[in-house]
């Protein structure tokens, strides 16, 4: 991997952050680090230990290395999560422009986890409460989130997905993506990816009701919406941080 547009000069450092880059998109094995990362396997294999002493990397149950507690401890320290701060007022206008409820999901291992919901007041709508995690096999959420992912991974949860590498790749040609029915019957929705640093995509900003309203082609009716959404939230982050173009 060439990470030459993001090197700082010092190579170890230079390493480890491509460690932890590679996490970012989920679990993975010593053999999908070093696919991922380009390094050597004992030098992949040294700095992600190393890295699991300082609690920067931890292993889940099936032994694969995953980003570690004290990532989150040090976030927590900043005292904002820019991403919720940025994206808490945008799902508030989605959702009053389009009249239904709007989620931002971020992705946490082979799920999605709803952080952040600005919900329809009245009427039919779709709930999903802050903290909900969800499958990365069905959803238009989940197609957003896993179109941009590494390939490995992307076959393995297709073998369980409910759309195909053919909507995936829909996705990543217009950058949003539909689902009818596909997380919970009679539930529609329409996704868009957030990027972050260096164009990757980090979360989902979704909206879904009831069919009867979004229809089964929810995203004529709103896939607009979602995506200037999305721009007005990307253009912030890259705004406050000029690093992360």
């Amino acid at each position: 991997m060439d990470n030459s547009s993001s090197s700082s000069g010092v190579g170890v450092l230079d390493k480890t952050m491509s460690v932890l880059d590679a996490l970012e998109s989920g679990p993975a094995t010593l053999a999908q680090l070093v696919r991922i990362t380009g390094l050597a396997r004992p030098t992949a294999h040294r700095l992600a230990v190393a890295l699991e002493r300082h609690r920067m990397v931890t292993r889940d149950s099936q032994g694969r290395f995953v980003l570690g507690p004290r990532l989150g401890e040090l976030s927590i320290a900043t005292g904002e999560d820019r991403l919720l701060a940025i994206a808490t007022p945008v799902l508030t206008q989605l959702r009053d422009l389009t009249g239904e409820s709007a989620q931002l999901y971020r992705r946490q291992g082979d799920s999605r986890v709803c952080v952040a919901a600005a919900e329809r007041t009245s009427g039919l709508r779709d709930t999903v409460p802050v903290g909900s995690e969800l499958p990365m096999t069905a959803g238009s959420a989940a197609q957003v989130l896993l179109a941009w992912e590494d390939p490995a991974r992307v076959r393995r949860l297709l073998a369980a997905a409910r759309f195909s590498e053919t909507a995936l790749q829909s996705v990543r040609r217009r950058r949003w993506a539909q689902s009818v029915g596909e997380r919970e019957q009679g539930v529609a929705s329409v996704s868009a990816p957030i990027a972050g640093p260096g164009g990757r995509v980090i979360a989902a900003i979704s909206v879904s009701g009831p069919i009867e309203r979004l229809t089964r082609t929810p995203g004529r009716l709103h896939a607009q919406a979602v995506t200037s959404a999305a721009e007005k939230i990307n253009e912030a982050l890259h705004a406050q941080d000029p690093a992360a173009v």
